[in-house]
Formats: structure tokens, sequence, C-alpha cells
């Protein structure tokens, strides 16, 4: 393998768990479901650089698109921050 996508991986894999840990410590519930799209966004591009772009494609619009939505509809219900 090429430095380059090995790089790329683990600067995903950086943001991966910065996007974790803000989201575990935000008392914003909505600010921590936009940090969990962008954890899955960097988990793509992870699968997508281990070549396993059909699990990638699939895991984008479910983990960034459908469980966010359902989040935030969960969410409005609710109370917005953490107490």
């Amino acid at each position: 393998m090429e430095v380059v996508p090995i790089s790329i991986a683990a600067a995903a894999a950086l943001l991966s768990v910065a996007a974790t840990y803000l989201a575990v410590r935000s008392g914003d519930l909505l600010a921590a479901v936009v940090l969990s799209a962008v954890q899955s966004v960097a988990y793509a591009l992870i699968y997508y650089i281990l070549m396993a772009p059909d699990i990638a494609l699939v895991y984008i619009p479910v983990s960034v698109g459908v469980l966010p939505a359902v989040t935030v509809l969960l969410i409005k219900k609710t109370e917005r921050y953490e107490v």
C-alpha cells in the first residue's frame, strides 16, 4: 500500500475518535447527533480506503441520513439539553 491512503485512513480514525469524545462530552443533544454523523463519515472514508466501497455506499445514507433524522425527531419530543 502507498503511504497516502494509510495517512488519510489514520487522519480519519483520529477524526472519528475526536468526534466520538466530543459527542459523549456534549450537553447539547443536537450537537452530539451532528458529531455522530461526522464520526460516521470518517468511518465511511476508512471503509472506502480499505477497498470496501459497497459498504461505504450503504453506510453513508444510513448513518449520516436516516439515523440522525430519526434521532433529531426523538430529541424534538424531549429536551434538547442534557442536565
